[in-house]
């Protein structure tokens, strides 16, 4: 990741702004506002703004259960009250701000969390940088033989070198006709004063998916939360991971507490049916059971003995 001089300057600008509040505050937080978190081979993560921290949910709770939270002797254990009952209305009490720069492929695909307020670089107004993703050689592989979205083996040596090479040559061909299209390079110098440019609107429609966009994302916890759990799990695909990631970083510096019962419940925990929980409550009792007897899909009995680590009773 690169910053250009002018957001480096914007950057340095915004993190020396000193201003005095009564709202509560997160320390660890506080240290990485406003700065470029790189992800990827160009794009970013940046905490703009947020609001509460693990005290606002805590009094969101108090208010809304009243003498019930005496029963919870402290903040942390009301808060982990909260995530295993699944009482979510007081997580939704902090908000956060995120800038985003990413592929166009991963903004589809997150963008399908329509949880969160969404403010993205306008190409209608603006050229998009000249800036492409291109996978390192350990994130090239081929299509899972069992996974219709997932990944294989990687792959290496000459079939790697022309995959790279097709992926960069045409998102560098592209954006040259791009350019051309509008008459204008993307530092805003004009190619030809003889002609007129293309419509931003319409010569946009011409870039691949992998070129650069960017956009301020704004979603409270409870959503911020619900987008980790499936974006950070070992299942997503690497590269909305490779967010997901640096966010999961953001959110243990701003709620503590609440990252540990979300880590601990939520990511750490699993969720069983019932006749899964029938299973293993014999398999406690020391009784035998087949999957006949279950009830389940071969399938369903599978993921359960996967999930508690019984691999000698895999099918």
């Amino acid at each position: 990741m690169k910053l250009t001089p002018e957001q480096e300057k914007d950057i340095k600008e915004q993190q020396s702004q000193k201003n005095s509040t009564k709202r509560v505050t997160s320390t660890e937080l506080e240290k990485i506002l406003y700065e470029a978190l790189p992800v990827l081979d160009h794009g970013f993560i940046r905490v703009i703004d947020y609001m509460g921290d693990d005290t606002s949910i805590v009094q969101s709770a108090r208010v809304s259960y009243g003498k019930g939270t005496k029963q919870v002797s402290t903040d942390s254990g009301l808060i982990k009250y909260l995530m295993r009952h699944w009482h979510s209305t007081p997580f939704e009490m902090c908000e956060i701000k995120y800038h985003v720069k990413l592929p166009i492929f991963i903004a589809r695909q997150w963008i399908r969390h329509r949880t969160a307020n969404v403010n993205e670089y306008s190409a209608r107004y603006s050229i998009l940088d000249k800036e492409f993703y291109l996978p390192s050689s350990e994130n090239l592989a081929a299509q899972s033989s069992s996974n219709r979205q997932g990944r294989g083996d990687v792959i290496d040596g000459e079939q790697a070198d022309e995959v790279l090479s097709l992926l960069k040559g045409d998102a560098e061909r592209t954006y040259n006709n791009y350019e051309i299209m509008l008459n204008e390079k993307f530092d805003g110098s004009t190619i030809d004063e003889n002609k007129k440019g293309l419509a931003r609107e319409l010569a946009r429609m011409n870039l691949t998916l992998n070129t650069y966009t960017q956009w301020y994302w704004k979603t409270d916890l409870l959503n911020l939360m619900n987008f980790l759990r499936l974006r950070a799990d070992s299942h997503a695909q690497y590269e909305i991971r490779a967010y997901a990631d640096v966010m999961l970083n953001t959110l243990k510096k701003w709620v503590p507490t609440t990252y540990e019962a979300f880590m601990d419940y939520r990511v750490g925990g699993t969720e069983v049916s019932a006749k899964g929980k029938i299973v293993i409550q014999k398999m406690i009792k020391g009784e035998n059971i087949s999957i006949e007897q279950s009830g389940l899909s071969k399938r369903e009995w599978n993921e359960l003995m996967t999930t508690f680590n019984l691999k000698d009773k895999l099918i």
